[in-house]
């Protein structure tokens, strides 16, 4: 500040990930974001939260603190899905774990409230976008209210924030004070008692009444309720035709406006080609392990119209896909190529899905009117465009760039949108595979496909065959590695049982296999809380204890000694006793030894003897 002749900042942003300037850091980005807008931004990393002085130590902003818990939410970044605490937190240097606090945003911004009073706090990141509204907490097991309410925050900005935070900064440097700005799309805030209660004369409603959703207390009171809640605000993501909405909590309510509007291409250009040094800050003195995964790739979309039940991509960066012009993206490899340490490989081409690349509806007015919640479940819809040609163009482009020996695409790829490209599948096998690609078909069941809206095992094998095709006219011997999921809602011990039969038949191993963990916001994880599928109200069964989530996983590394135990006690609640043996169709061989039984195999001898424990 000194050196630039600055006495104060416009904007503190508080974040609880390490200083990595990097555009795929989101705190990161939205500061230099402001900063290309003239704003006089600060950032505190990782500040202490049992005293003010680290948030303190640029003084007071004049505008606004910007907080945010950093690229995950806290809870998830600490917690597994066995909710034991992880060994590594990949946003922290060294990947050294203790570094923020749990619910890092409530603490944050209570900690600058307390350190700044007076000064508007606005909340931001993923971890309020998807607590923005009632929502169930795994790691508590609890409903909890709305993140803005315990934040004590005047604004919150969900979703991907360069157009509300860049309106909400302009309308503060121009004197409107923050009670006023209550009109941004892509914001919400907190509406005290009187405000809300006569709708019909609140200035909040323009243009028709807002979706009034279940309140707090309903939600947190009964599951039907709560799953009414999670259907109505799915069919409220869509920019072009969402309505605002409003949430009760006690006395005070929340209020929603709809959506900002994606970034077209110019401003995504516009956006990657601020002034990034695209490494950590050099107070740094150990490794970072999400940066090293990223430091060599370029993010070329944002975005995901997969609709996945267990995901909330959709929910935070939206449905509709925002992507990068070929000259943006060569501009940001030829930046890399000067880059120390390049070697020439480039790690990923992608973004959330890596071939949903300038993918669009066939026209705006379709788009802007649609209220499907997946472009591509049940079926891929006819009005989408799934040309992969401009993927394949800049793909060629970016590898006969000077300096670039390697392209690799290690972004997940969607198959059933690339089984309708063959030019892509042979581009991929010949040019972008690292001898590994990782495809996520995550089931075979099609009752758990359903729940997941994903499609079914044929699509993933039409795929295979074709990756398989291309690899043997390129003469290479390259695989795909399925991922999956265990636990997930609809997912019974006997469909896991027909998982791992398939995958045993088909000579897959998997290494890892995905818990499912159940995130704030996404529609899974309203089946996991209530027992209830929210789009049709119909009961779902849910592996809800942490033991039976451990046995679904078991059997999916049947090959894997250390989960036999497990795998046997899981067969033998699902009745297949069949598949456990020394016979070429067992699943796992037989118990060896007391030590080695399963709990179900103990149970019954203790039960034999009339009724007396055996010594």
């Amino acid at each position: 500040m000194r050196a630039r002749g600055w006495d104060e900042l416009d904007i503190l942003i508080v974040s609880g990930d390490a200083y990595v300037d990097h555009a795929a850091f989101g705190p990161v980005l939205i500061a230099r974001f402001l900063e290309g807008r003239g704003f006089r931004v600060g950032f505190c990393a990782q500040p202490r939260w049992d005293r003010p002085d680290d948030v303190l130590a640029m003084g007071p902003p004049r505008l606004f603190v910007g907080v945010a818990a950093g690229n995950l939410d806290s809870m998830l970044n600490k917690l597994t899905a066995q909710k034991k605490v992880r060994s590594e937190d990949q946003y922290s240097p060294g990947g050294k774990t203790g570094l923020r606090p749990n619910r890092a945003t409530i603490v944050y911004s209570n900690l600058v409230r307390g350190a700044m009073p007076g000064v508007p706090i606005v909340l931001g990141g993923i971890e309020a976008s998807l607590r923005r509204i009632a929502h169930y907490d795994y790691w508590s097991d609890k409903v909890r209210r709305s993140i803005l309410l315990d934040s004590k925050a005047d604004l919150l900005v969900f979703g991907m924030g360069e157009r509300p935070v860049w309106e909400i900064a302009r309308r503060l440097d121009e004197g409107e004070p923050i009670t006023s700005i209550r009109d941004v799309r892509g914001t919400a805030f907190v509406m005290n008692k009187g405000e809300h209660e006569d709708l019909e004369a609140s200035r909040y409603v323009r243009d028709g009444k807002p979706v009034v959703l279940p309140s707090y207390e309903e939600v947190r009171d009964d599951l039907a309720a709560f799953s009414q809640m999670s259907r109505a605000f799915q069919y409220e993501t869509n920019p072009g035709n969402a309505r605002p909405l409003l949430q009760r909590h006690g006395t005070q309510a929340v209020w929603f406006n709809p959506p900002a509007e994606p970034l077209d291409t110019e401003a995504m250009d516009a956006l990657y080609d601020l002034p990034f040094t695209r490494v950590p800050h050099p107070r740094y003195r150990e490794p970072i392990p999400a940066y090293e995964t990223i430091k060599h790739s370029i993010v070329t979309m944002r975005g995901c119209f997969g609709g996945c039940t267990f995901c909330s991509i959709t929910e935070h960066e939206g449905r509709v896909i925002s992507s990068r012009s070929e000259a943006s993206v060569l501009r940001e490899v030829r930046q890399l190529r000067r880059m120390d340490g390049f070697s020439g490989v480039i790690t990923d081409v992608g973004g959330p899905t890596a071939n949903m690349y300038q993918m669009r509806c066939k026209e705006e007015r379709i788009e802007k009117a649609c209220r499907r919640l997946s472009c591509v479940h049940p079926g891929v819809c006819e009005n989408l465009v799934t040309d992969h040609a401009p993927l394949v163009d800049l793909l060629k482009k970016v590898r006969e760039e000077k300096g670039v020996r390697k392209v690799f695409i290690a972004s997940g790829v969607r198959y059933d949108l690339a089984e309708r490209s063959p030019e892509f599948v042979d581009a991929l096998a010949k040019h972008h595979t690292g001898g590994q690609v990782s495809v996520a078909p995550e089931h075979v069941d099609e009752g758990v496909l359903d729940k997941m809206k994903k499609p079914g095992a044929e699509s993933y094998e039409r795929f295979q065959e074709m990756f398989d095709c291309a690899n043997r006219e390129a003469g290479k011997d390259q695989h795909l590695v399925p991922y999956y999921i265990s636990g997930h809602p609809g997912s019974t011990m006997r469909s896991m049982v027909k998982l791992a039969l398939y995958l045993k038949n088909k000579g897959i191993r998997p290494r890892q296999v995905q818990d499912f963990i159940p995130t704030p916001m996404s529609m899974a994880t309203s089946m996991y809380h209530t027992g209830l599928d929210p789009f049709t109200q119909k009961p779902v069964y849910t592996a809800r204890s942490l033991r039976e989530k451990r046995m679904q996983k078991a059997l999916l590394l049947y090959w894997d000694p250390a989960h036999h135990e497990l795998a046997r006690e899981a067969l033998a609640i699902a009745k297949r006793h069949d598949l456990i043996g020394s016979k070429p169709g067992a699943l796992v061989p037989p118990a060896r030894g007391k030590g080695s039984l399963s709990i179900h195999e103990r149970r019954g001898r203790r039960g034999r003897g009339r009724g007396k424990r055996r010594p």
